[in-house]
């Protein structure tokens, strides 16, 4: 016999523990059965508009019955074998040579479950690549404040939002955090300096506080994702490349978020015409309908592991690495975003979802930061005063109350408090929805944000 609401909600608070797990924040959740499009509909069946694409993931919308069938079509013939070397299969062979032909001159790729696996199979592959070319002590990665890279304890380590942190330390050694370049509320450029050279001479200054010969890998975001939808100036990656070229350092771009059309191109890479060494992917590879993600390495890094000695290869797996069905599904998704040509949406939507936030928010006297253009990937950032950029009191919880007041309306994202006083991001509200979003979606949950913002702030 089926559960009732109430079952399930008990039975949910009793035995099941969620990712950023408090019973505080479970008391009365939201159990979710259907998705069609940019929609999703809860048990009691209320509809609500899908702001964040889930978790960031479902690119290609809710509800494609084809994904469904390749699934199945695949299971049917071989659910799952292992891809450890020496066993291949069809999809997975399918699928890398298909992410290689999108990509920005990679060489090969190797599967993971998601996205902190795939951060911990970057770092690993950083360590051994220097090991490889007899330079044992590279071993450090510096990355940014307000990073997210998830939360394994490697890949926690990199992540720079301390919250992460605080009941799990001491971290992995080896992990520097600098300053993200980040516009609103960077502190120390000099005179003359934009702030991309700035955070860029940040970056330089680390690898020789710490030592080039010690310093394995840089990680970052194109674009930030959970520590604030926070969008570089467009001088910053390519000074990032020049200055890991000079150093010696590995450059591993994290898109797991903005991959697969996210930002209106395939990589958010290519906005600036920056090539990685490594690239960490997953979300929108399948667009969450099947766990999936990777590492793309460059020709150097995959000759590196080609010409070690047996004895020292590239030792680092996992059971589910090139899993058929996964990849089926991935290869079935991709399709689609290049069927419907969904970076063009991406990108058209994604000027309407900025022009539209602007529009509503730009002389809000509580706005402090609206960012956005790059696809459908934007930001408001709230603040008590604007010209001193001061963040509201955190016992106020702006920015839980806003969600829940777009939770009324029909509008389902994230929003992050401020973790603290300037220069901490302020109280944000973040939109990410798929790419299928339509016109009418798109003013619909602008117009949500601005009555909710209305209704916590009083204007």
């Amino acid at each position: 016999m089926a559960l009732t609401a109430a079952e399930l909600v008990k039975a949910d608070q009793e035995h099941l523990i969620h990712p950023l797990h408090h019973p505080v924040d479970n008391a009365e959740p939201m159990i979710y059965v259907r998705g069609r499009g940019a929609t999703v509909t809860d048990i009691g069946g209320h509809e609500y508009l899908d702001g964040l694409s889930g978790l960031w993931n479902v690119n290609v919308g809710h509800g494609r019955t084809e994904l469904a069938e390749a699934a199945a079509a695949q299971i049917k013939e071989l659910a799952y074998f292992t891809g450890y070397v020496g066993s291949s299969n069809v999809p997975a062979i399918s699928l890398a040579n298909k992410l290689i032909e999108l990509s920005y001159d990679m060489q090969a790729v190797f599967f993971t479950s998601g996205g902190a696996e795939s951060n911990e199979s970057a770092f690993k592959t950083a360590r051994f690549y220097w090991k490889a070319k007899g330079k044992p002590d590279k071993v450090k990665v510096i990355s940014r404040q307000q990073g997210y890279h998830g939360v394994t304890l490697q890949a926690m380590s990199a992540t720079g939002m301390a919250n992460y942190w605080k009941m799990f330390e001491p971290r992995v050694p080896g992990f520097v955090h600098i300053q993200t370049c980040y516009p609103y509320r960077f502190q120390g450029a000099r005179p003359g300096e934009t702030v991309g050279q700035a955070a860029a001479r940040e970056l330089e200054e680390a690898i020789l506080r710490e030592g080039p010969d010690t310093v394995a890998a840089f990680i970052a975001e194109p674009i930030h994702g959970g520590g604030g939808v926070i969008y570089p100036t467009d001088d910053y990656f390519p000074l990032v490349r020049e200055i890991c070229d000079r150093h010696h350092v590995l450059f591993i771009a994290d898109e797991v978020i903005t991959g697969f059309c996210r930002t209106g191109k395939w990589f958010a890479m290519s906005h600036w015409n920056v090539k990685p060494d490594i690239m960490s992917f997953a979300k929108g590879v399948t667009s969450g309908y099947l766990p999936l993600g990777g590492i793309m390495v460059n020709q150097a890094v995959k000759e590196a592991m080609d010409t070690v000695k047996p004895e020292d290869r590239w030792n680092h797996a996992y059971t589910y690495s090139a899993h058929p069905t996964c990849c089926a599904v991935g290869l079935a998704n991709v399709a689609i975003m290049e069927r419907e040509r969904l970076w063009e949406n991406a990108a058209t939507m994604g000027i309407r979802l900025h022009e539209s936030l602007t529009t509503a928010f730009g002389d809000h006297p509580n706005t402090g930061d609206i960012r956005g253009g790059k696809g459908l990937l934007a930001a408001v950032e709230l603040v008590e005063d604007r010209a001193t950029k001061k963040n509201f009191a955190g016992d106020r919880k702006v920015a839980a109350r806003i969600q829940a007041e777009m939770m009324k309306r029909g509008l389902v994202t994230r929003t992050r408090p401020s973790p603290g006083p300037h220069p901490a991001p302020g109280d944000s509200m973040y939109f990410a929805p798929p790419l299928v979003v339509t016109a009418a979606e798109i003013d619909r949950t602008v117009g949500i944000a601005r009555d909710s913002v209305k209704a916590v702030l009083g204007v």
